[in-house]
């Protein structure tokens, strides 16, 4: 790391070391992240391409890739970049600025997950209200609440935490600015701070869940009044992959923002923090969106019209 003296700068000691074993680790992060942004690009491409998934339901995968795009964005770029380059600095500024990005994308995905859940729940126990229920205009209206919600809680939080004196160390255990992190280096009393943000992972985390189990747990209970086996299985067997994939979404923020502080760990923190930053939206498209027989069929077009126009 560079010798310089950046007095009001945070030092980000970052995930990996200089180790071939987490080289290795380092260039398939890397790898996934890529991956994850090219199928959320592709998703989203596709979405508005194919006049066929111009409805809510697909409108609302579109946001999650966009999300989880800019999410990669947001975290991967500048660990990467201070892992080859060595200057591992980032101002107060830039700080403040990744924290709010970055609430503002992960809380607006929490709620984006349970708008998604309530979607699948009017459509299969629902069908026929489903126009009405999940029309355009309350489609647009649960967006815009989800990013609205997201950026206030990153705004509130980003501000917060930049107010208090940072007289200790201004190295930071981690690979990039995330609130509860920054707080341990604080010389004031941040714990009505620490109380409110407990108050807001509660809103922001443990709503949307209970809103999604709710949601499956009324779409299982109509599933298995089915009379069709097989549709029975293919139900069963998407509401148990999205709910692994919430479930390691949310177990992964909960860990982070609502244990007790006695059990903090920053090498814990940093794995887990993995799981919300690059697993889980290299993951979501592969679970929401291509295992959709209509995604699948759009891509199946797309691809064949990109050959059709190779040959001509």
């Amino acid at each position: 790391m560079e010798n310089r003296n950046h007095t009001s700068d945070f030092i980000l000691l970052g995930l990996f070391n200089h180790t071939r074993a987490h080289f290795f680790f380092f260039v398939m992060m890397l790898t996934i992240a890529f991956i994850s942004l090219l199928v959320n690009a592709l998703m989203i491409l596709l979405i508005h391409w194919d006049h066929h998934l111009h409805k809510p339901m697909y409108f609302l995968l579109s946001q999650l890739s966009l999300m989880d795009m800019m999410l990669v964005y947001t975290i991967v770029p500048k660990m990467a970049a201070d892992y080859l380059t060595g200057k591992m600095f980032i101002s107060p500024v830039g700080c403040g600025f990744q924290i709010f990005l970055f609430l503002t994308l992960v809380g607006g995905e929490c709620f984006l997950l349970a708008v998604m859940s309530y979607d699948r729940y009017v459509a299969v126990c629902h069908p026929l209200r489903y126009p009405i229920l999940m029309s355009w205009k309350v489609c647009l209206r649960m967006i815009l609440g989800s990013w609205i919600l997201g950026a206030a809680d990153g705004l509130m939080q980003a501000a917060a935490t930049l107010s208090f004196p940072y007289c200790k160390s201004h190295e930071i255990d981690h690979y990039f600015c995330e609130a509860p992190m920054l707080l341990h280096l604080a010389c004031a009393d941040t714990s009505v701070f620490e109380y409110a943000m407990y108050i807001c992972c509660v809103l922001m985390l443990l709503v949307p869940i209970s809103l999604i189990l709710t949601s499956y747990s009324l779409i299982l209970a109509a599933v298995l009044h089915m009379q069709s086996t097989e549709a029975r299985k293919k139900a069963f067997a998407t509401c148990s992959s999205h709910l692994a994939v919430v479930g390691l979404f949310y177990g992964a923020g909960t860990f982070i923002y609502m244990r007790p502080k006695s059990y903090t760990s920053a090498n814990y923190d940093k794995i887990v923090s993995t799981f919300y930053t690059i697993f889980t939206p290299a993951l979501n498209p592969l679970i929401y969106s291509l295992r959709n027989n209509d995604v699948k069929g759009a891509l199946t077009k797309c691809m064949g019209q990109c050959v059709a126009l190779n040959h001509n």
